[in-house]
C-alpha cells in the first residue's frame, strides 16, 4: 500500500525569552563509541484513534505532537543535533546549533491499521514505509528522525530512527515518554515542558569520563572493522544495511506469565550440573533462552555449527558510585558466550543456564575491560552461523507512551531485522510474560512460530 509524504516539517527545541541560544557539545563516550557504525535503531508506535479523520487529524492531533516535541527537546537538546568529529578532536562529539531541529515527516497510507499493528506476520517492506531517513555522511550524521502516519479514521503511528551512538534502549524510552507527557498535560495544563525527575534527562559524565584510555581503544576497535590500518579514519557512514526480500515477515510471539512459570519449573526439573537455585531465573533469562532456542532449531543445519549468544545489560547501577537511572547515553555493558555447537545451543536448559551465567556475571565486569569485551563480540559475530541479541526490555515499559489517546496498540522494534536479534517488550495487555518480536523470511518464520508454540503446549 502507497505512502503518501504530506510534509516535512522541521521541529525546533522550544525557547523561553529570557534564554539563550540553544549549543551544546557532548563528547560521546567509550560507551557510546561501539554503536558508532552500526545500523539505526528503528521503533514503530501504534495508536489505534477511529475519530482520526484528516481534519480531526489535521486540526487536533498534530499540532499537539509537533508543539509537545518542541517543548521536551528543551530537555534533550542532543536529539535536535547531529555528531561530527572534527580534525582537531580525538573522538565524535554530539553537537547542537541554534536553529537545529528535529525532521518530522507528515504521511498518509491506505493500508490497514489492525493488519500492520497486529501480531502476526507483517510484510517488513511495509513498516518501513511508517519510518523516516535518518541522514548520515562522513562528516554528519543526524540523530533523530521521525513519522507521523495517519491511517484515516482507523488511528496513527509515529516512527523514531535514532542513531545507536547517542541513546540506548533506557534513554530512547525515556524520551518517548517524556514527550507522551507533555502532549497529555498540553489540553488540562496549558504549555508546559515541566517533566517529573523520572522522564528529567541527566547528563554528567563525569564518573565515565574519569576512566582514562577506553576511549582509545574503543576508536582502535572500531577502525579495525572498517579496515584501516592506518588508524586515521574519522568517517562515521555506517556499514552498509543488510539488504532484504520481500519475504522477509515481523512477527511477535507472546510468553505469558504462566508460560514463563511454567519454563522455570522446566529449568528446576531438568538443570544439571548447575543448581536450579544457583540461577538467575529472571523473566529476561527464561524468555530470551527459550526464543533462541526455537530459532536455532529451526535454522537447521549441522548440529556441530557454531552458535553465539550476547546479553547486554544495562550498567547505570553497576557503576561505582551508581549513575543516574536517567543518565542520557549508552550506558551496557556486553556480555556473551560464543562458539557453542547448535546442538547445544538448541537445548533450551542449556541456553537458561548460559544466559545465567552471563547476567549474574555483569556485576563483577570492570568498565575498563568494555573494549575487550566489545571486540570480542564483534569477532564472534563475524564467525558465527547464528549470533543471538536481544533489541528492547520488558522493563523499559514502552506500552506506557500515552500522548493522550491511550497506551500504544502496539510497539514494534523493526531494526532487528539487520542483525539474528528478537525484540522485547512487556505484554501490552496483561501484567507479567513478555512480547518477543522475531523478523526472518516466511519460510523460516512458520517454522519458528510452529516450535515457539507446540513447545509451549507440550
Amino acid at each position: 500500500m502507497t505512502t503518501h509524504i504530506i510534509e516535512v516539517a522541521r521541529v525546533t527545541p522550544a525557547t523561553a525569552s529570557d534564554s539563550v541560544p540553544h549549543s551544546l557539545k557532548i563528547p560521546l563516550t567509550f560507551f557510546d563509541l561501539p554503536w558508532l557504525l552500526f545500523s539505526p535503531v528503528k521503533r514503530v508506535f501504534f495508536y489505534r484513534h477511529t475519530e482520526s479523520t484528516h481534519e480531526h487529524f489535521n486540526s487536533f492531533i498534530l499540532p499537539k505532537l509537533k508543539l509537545s516535541l518542541s517543548l521536551v527537546l528543551r530537555n534533550y537538546l542532543p536529539l535536535a543535533g547531529r555528531i561530527t568529529w572534527a580534525q582537531n578532536e580525538p573522538k565524535p562529539s554530539i553537537v547542537v546549533s541554534q536553529n537545529d531541529a528535529v525532521s518530522v515527516t507528515i504521511a498518509e497510507t491506505g493500508a490497514d491499521f489492525s493488519l500492520l499493528s497486529g501480531y502476526g506476520q507483517r510484510p517488513v517492506s511495509e513498516l518501513y514505509n511508517l519510518l523516516p531517513e535518518l541522514p548520515v555522511s562522513d562528516d554528519s550524521a543526524t540523530v533523530l528522525s521521525l513519522q507521523i502516519t495517519l491511517f484515516p479514521n482507523q488511528g496513527f503511528s509515529i516512527g523514531v530512527v535514532t542513531h545507536h551512538a547517542v541513546l540506548d534502549g533506557k534513554t530512547s524510552s525515556t524520551f518517548i515518554k517524556a514527550w507522551a507527557h507533555i502532549c497529555k498535560q498540553l489540553e488540562s495544563n496549558g504549555i508546559s515542558s515541566s517533566l517529573p525527575e523520572n522522564l528529567t534527562p541527566s547528563y554528567d559524565r563525569s564518573l565515565i569520563n574519569g576512566v582514562i584510555g577506553v576511549d582509545e581503544k574503543m576508536i582502535e576497535m572500531l577502525r579495525s572493522l572498517k579496515g584501516d590500518a592506518t588508524n586515521t579514519t574519522r568517517s562515521l557512514t555506517p556499514f552498509p544495511p543488510k539488504k532484504l526480500g520481500d519475504d522477509v515477515v515481523l512477527a511477535t510471539a507472546v510468553l505469558s506469565e504462566e508460560d514463563i512459570e511454567k519454563l522455570k519449573e522446566r529449568v528446576q526439573s531438568e538443570s544439571s550440573p548447575t543448581p536450579s537455585h544457583l540461577l538467575h531465573l529472571s523473566t529476561f533469562v527464561v524468555a530470551y533462552a527459550y526464543a533462541w532456542t526455537c530459532l536455532v532449531k529451526a535454522r537447521g543445519g549441522s548440529e556441530e555449527r557454531s552458535v553465539s549468544l550476547l546479553a547486554v545489560g544495562d550498567f547505570r547501577h553497576r557503576v561505582d558510585p551508581p549513575l543516574p537511572a536517567t543518565y542520557f547515553g549508552n550506558c551496557v555493558f556486553p556480555a556473551g558466550s560464543y562458539d557453542h555447537e547448535a546442538a547445544e545451543m538448541s537445548r533450551f536448559v542449556a541456553a537458561v543456564e548460559i544466559l545465567s551465567g552471563l547476567v549474574k556475571g555483569l556485576s563483577s565486569r570492570k568498565i575498563e575491560t568494555a573494549a575487550e569485551a566489545y571486540a570480542e563480540a564483534f569477532s564472534f559475530e563475524k564467525g558465527s552461523t547464528q549470533f543471538g541479541t536481544v533489541a528492547g526490555s520488558a522493563r523499559l515499559k514502552v506500552y506506557e507512551s500515552d500522548f493522550g489517546w491511550g497506551r500504544p496498540a502496539k510497539v514494534d522494534i523493526v531494526s532487528i531485522d539487520q542483525a539474528e536479534a528478537i525484540g522485547m517488550a512487556e505484554r501490552r495487555d496483561q501484567s507479567g510474560g513478555v512480547e518477543i518480536g522475531m523478523c526472518l523470511k516466511k519460510t523460516e518464520m512458520d517454522i519458528v512460530l510452529s516450535i515457539f508454540n507446540n513447545g509451549l503446549q507440550n
